[in-house]
C-alpha cells in the first residue's frame, strides 16, 4: 500500500486550532484535543494512493483544480491531489461554500 506525502498549509493548521480553541473556551478540553487529533488523522489518511477524489462542486474551486472532501458533515477539506503528494489548502465550514 503506497502513501503520498500530505502537506498541510499553515492556514489549515490555524483553522483547526481555531475550532479547538473554541471548544476549549466552552470548557470542553478533552473534546478539543480529540477533535484536533481526529482531524489530523483524517487528513493524513488522504495520502492513500489507492484512492482518488472528485473535484469540488464549487465553481471557483473547481476551475482551480481543487478537490474537496467532507469531514463530519460540517467541515470541508479542500486540497490539491498530485501523483506523489497531497497539498491541503483549506479547512472550512461547509456552509461557507456557496454553489
Amino acid at each position: 500500500m503506497g502513501f503520498r506525502q500530505v502537506i498541510i498549509r499553515e492556514s489549515v493548521a490555524y483553522a483547526i486550532a481555531e475550532v479547538s480553541w473554541y471548544l476549549e473556551s466552552e470548557g470542553l478540553l478533552a473534546t478539543a484535543e480529540k477533535f484536533s487529533n481526529e482531524a489530523y488523522d483524517f487528513i493524513s489518511a488522504l495520502g492513500d494512493s489507492r484512492k482518488g477524489y472528485r473535484l469540488c462542486r464549487d465553481p471557483e474551486r473547481n476551475l482551480m483544480g481543487y478537490k474537496c472532501i467532507s469531514y463530519r458533515k460540517k467541515y470541508t477539506i479542500v486540497f490539491v491531489e498530485l501523483d506523489t503528494e497531497i497539498i491541503v489548502c483549506e479547512f472550512i465550514l461547509s456552509k461557507l461554500i456557496y454553489w
